[in-house]
């Protein structure tokens, strides 16, 4: 690369691009490093020196940094894009990047906003419960705000048996058992019926992989109707499943010759 004792016409100082182009010094030192934008020469003490096709390139690199690309994209690209058609692909990969990065953003700010009105009801500093309902919240939980009820021993009882994956799971197959009784409680059908047992059935197998047979934990999950600070959205829920599955599961229990709790005391 060629070195001038003084600056030659047409060039411009590190300094100079820097304050034109809106850039830090820094910046440009740091294109130079890491080969993004190597300056046409070096003055001979070492200064770097741009021409206006330097300029006309980081003007290109700007742009694409604000579109949201990386420089080892940029460096890419700027090798690669020699065609409208690839430029066209490289911004529709792009456009698809940054709309992955709105979503998770968006996500972000849906779950600080419930947390925030969760801390509001809650009026306490748990930040236990606070990393709860958000791992709620990202696994689809819509009955997330529960968790704010739950005492210590039952949020313990949750980490020991379940993770995010399972605790996923889990929530999908209540879920799926709630949008049936919801269907059924619409369309009048029998909880003591052919179908009402089938889902009984269902259900009182997720209750016991819930609580591995502990039916001290029972309260905890049937009776927030009864707490003066439940979400309405829960009570509405709850009065609809206990209308269904209560009757479900006494018919459940006769048929099948067993009950659960008669001897929970003993």
């Amino acid at each position: 690369m060629e070195k001038y004792r003084a600056i030659p016409q047409g060039y411009m100082t590190v300094g100079e691009v820097a304050k034109k182009m809106g850039v830090t010094v820094r910046a440009l030192q740091y294109y130079d490093r890491e080969k993004i934008l190597t300056p046409s020469c070096f003055s001979e003490g070492g200064r770097r020196l741009y021409s206006d096709k330097d300029i006309v390139e980081l003007h290109q690199i700007l742009a694409l940094k604000s579109l949201g690309f990386s420089f080892d994209e940029i460096k890419k690209r700027a090798v690669t894009i020699n065609t409208p058609q690839k430029a066209i692909d490289a911004l529709t990969e792009q456009s698809k990047a940054i709309q992955m990065q709105i979503d998770v953003l968006s996500q972000s700010l849906r779950e600080i906003e419930i947390l925030k009105e969760e801390i509001k009801q809650m009026q306490t500093v748990d930040f236990a419960k606070y990393a709860d309902i958000i791992v709620n919240l990202q696994m689809g939980n819509k009955y997330y705000n529960l968790v704010k009820y739950f005492d210590k021993d039952m949020i313990e009882h949750c980490h020991k048996n379940f993770n995010k994956e399972t605790g996923g799971v889990f929530i999908n197959k209540f879920n799926m058992i709630l949008h049936k009784i919801e269907e059924y409680t619409q369309k009048g059908i029998e909880p003591t019926g052919k179908q009402g047992q089938t889902i009984a059935k269902e259900f009182w197998q997720l209750i016991t992989e819930f609580t591995g047979g502990d039916m001290s934990l029972l309260p905890q999950l049937m009776n927030f109707r009864n707490m003066q600070t439940a979400d309405e959205q829960y009570i509405n829920m709850q009065i609809t499943l206990n209308n269904f599955i209560e009757p479900a599961l006494n018919a459940y229990f006769t048929n099948s010759g067993t009950n659960p709790f008669e001897n929970k005391n003993e």
